[in-house]
């Protein structure tokens, strides 16, 4: 019995040490996993192990959601709430802009970029995708272009409704966070398919005179 038992404690000490060393080695192996050094996995195989609703949307329907959803926010809270304690109008479409502007950088891009499947997959449904502290600004101007446009396709309507119906006295079409956030969503979209057709040209271009 006592033979058995020193023959077994060389066995058993073994099987330790592996062991560490396997779990040492798949620690290291965890830390140091990157895009570079990792193995490429199927589309297929990826979706086995995510998890959703089993109702599944196209890239273009959520984005179209998630974009006139939050136009719509920034009507119903800075146009509609503020809209008792803010009667001039030109100060109302100021505050609009910076909050369309704002909510387009701090929120409406970040929940692009965390549902997004691999990094940068949803750049193209920014006008400005890269995070930057300059981004903010220059989402502001956006926004104030995107407004402009808005107010415009307001006015536009309205003129036509008022020339069938002849009611020339009152607006008839008033300004909502529905309307607004799909026509927000509308020139945005169109801004930044004019944005990949811009980029498409160019690259072609320079192709071309190589």
């Amino acid at each position: 019995m006592t033979k058995r038992k020193k023959t077994a404690e060389p066995e058993e000490k073994r099987s330790a040490a592996d062991y560490y060393k396997l779990n040492v080695r798949a620690v290291e192996d965890l830390v140091n996993a990157d895009v570079s050094n990792s193995p490429k996995v199927s589309e297929e195989e990826l979706r086995k192990y995510r998890s959703g609703p089993k109702l599944r949307l196209s890239d273009i329907t959520k984005v179209i959601l998630i974009k006139a959803w939050f136009g719509g926010m920034v009507c119903f809270f800075f146009f509609w709430g503020l809209g008792i304690y803010v009667s001039d109008q030109l100060d109302q479409l100021l505050i609009l802009g910076l909050a369309l502007g704002f909510v387009t950088d701090l929120i409406t891009n970040n929940v692009f970029r965390f549902y997004a499947r691999t990094p940068g997959a949803n750049d193209r449904w920014m006008m400005f995708p890269k995070r930057k502290f300059i981004t903010l600004p220059l989402n502001v101007l956006y926004a104030f272009l995107i407004l402009f446009c808005v107010v415009s396709t307001y006015n536009v309507i309205n003129i036509v409704l008022a020339a069938v119906t002849g009611a020339q006295d009152t607006v008839p079409l008033g300004v909502g966070p529905i309307l607004f956030g799909i026509f927000s969503m509308a020139w945005d979209m169109l801004f930044l398919g004019m944005k990949r057709m811009a980029k498409r040209m160019l690259t072609d271009a320079k192709q071309n005179q190589r």
